[in-house]
């Protein structure tokens, strides 16, 4: 397959994938942190509630960046960290490539599951924060909206298109590089979770009004890193016989 591999269309969907996960990791800086606090006293007027000023703190309320386009790098990552092995296989010699493969896959994975679980918890223990502080009126409906009442919708609709684009150009890329592409399970099953994580969190984004999408964000945060952790169970058990048969050599020697 890699003897009849289009290059040039396998560095595009790599690149595409590589500049998904740097966008999502950037998350925190490209959205939110704006000025909110128009939208606070609007939403607590819905609720029937007096606020002064900026948020009854003295200050200006700021958008909050959410967690889940973040989150997204977790499962994007396993797309990327398989681009890059498949790549190593076009520089290094065969024999080296199939030694360290397993290894350095064992290692990701390992890596994978602990950073995602703590962030899995991180999310949990958010989400039910402010749900509790959600229903707790007054004070604490308040100071949920003074801290995650004005979520930067539009913004984050913007990220996720243009995620979904160079998604979409990763996938089309990937066919043109080799239509045997398709016929790899597990690639073709990566390439569609990167996907549909993006419709998930742009259909929770959507789905509850506006002071509530902090809330469906944390949600999509914490369905996110539930699957990371699959994947990265998957990779695990998929790299112990390729550890198991490097080791075997090695020791024969």
């Amino acid at each position: 397959m890699i003897d009849r591999l289009r290059v040039p269309f396998f560095v595009v969907a790599l690149l595409a994938v590589l500049l998904v996960v740097l966008l999502e990791t950037s998350a925190s800086l490209l959205i939110g942190g704006r000025d909110a606090t128009a939208g606070l006293l609007t939403a607590a007027g819905d609720l029937e509630m007096e606020v002064t000023g900026g948020g009854g703190g003295g200050g200006g309320v700021s958008e909050p960046p959410g967690r889940a386009i973040s989150y997204l790098a977790l499962v994007d990552g396993v797309l990327l960290f398989t681009l890059l092995l498949m790549g190593a296989a076009l520089v290094l010699p065969h024999r080296l490539h199939g030694r360290l493969q397993g290894v350095v896959t064992l290692v990701f994975a390992i890596l994978l599951i602990l950073a995602a679980l703590g962030l899995l918890l991180l999310a949990i223990v958010e989400v039910i924060t402010m749900v509790v502080l959600f229903f707790a009126f007054p004070f604490g409906t308040l100071a949920y909206l003074v801290i995650w009442g004005s979520f930067p919708r539009g913004d984050a609709a913007t990220l996720l298109s243009l995620l979904m684009f160079l998604k979409l150009v990763a996938g089309a890329a990937l066919l043109l590089a080799h239509q045997r592409f398709i016929q790899n399970k597990g690639l073709v099953l990566m390439v569609l979770t990167a996907l549909i994580g993006n419709l998930v969190v742009a259909f929770l984004h959507g789905l509850v009004p506006g002071i509530l999408v902090s809330i469906t964000d944390d949600i999509a945060a914490i369905v996110l890193a539930i699957v990371a952790i699959v994947w990265a169970i998957i990779l695990l058990i998929g790299s112990i016989p390729a550890v198991v048969k490097a080791v075997r050599v090695t020791a024969s020697r």
